[in-house]
């Protein structure tokens, strides 16, 4: 089942949830010393835990510019899969795309698209709109 960031009726797929949950692991385990949340709480708490309130959105998308800017200091081969069991490794191995340079172009939609900027565009899209931003199951 995919997974995908949804401003009202805007679904911005993401693809597998454990490649997203990689996403948010690598987060936890290379920017947060390891404490979920720490230092990037709307994006590691509110946003994981499914749901983040218009309020909160601008907050939000200084937190996802941040962590772009801090893995760009990463290589590819930084990538934690699984923050509960760092042993995972990504179904492709080390075989990636000599256009990934770090942990900042990494991750990929299932559609081909930056996730970072599959986020961002959420983010505006419900900003502009007024409304939450969740991660779902799509249909």
């Amino acid at each position: 089942m995919a997974v995908a960031f949804k401003a009202e009726f805007l679904y911005y797929v993401v693809g597998s949830g454990s490649f997203l949950h990689s996403f948010f692991s690598t987060i936890a385990y290379r920017l947060e010393s390891k404490e979920w949340g720490s230092v990037y709480p709307i994006l590691m708490k509110q946003l994981y835990d499914s749901k983040v309130e218009s309020e909160s959105l601008p907050e939000l998308r200084n937190e996802v510019v941040r962590v772009r800017e801090e893995l760009k200091l990463f290589p590819p081969t930084d990538i934690i899969w699984d923050f509960d069991d760092l042993s995972k490794q990504p179904p492709w191995g080390d075989n990636i795309s000599p256009e990934i340079t770090s942990l900042s172009n990494y991750f990929v939609s299932s559609e081909g698209k930056d996730l970072f900027n599959l986020i961002l565009m959420a983010i505006d899209e419900a900003t502009e709109a007024g409304i939450t931003l969740e991660i779902t199951e799509f249909p």
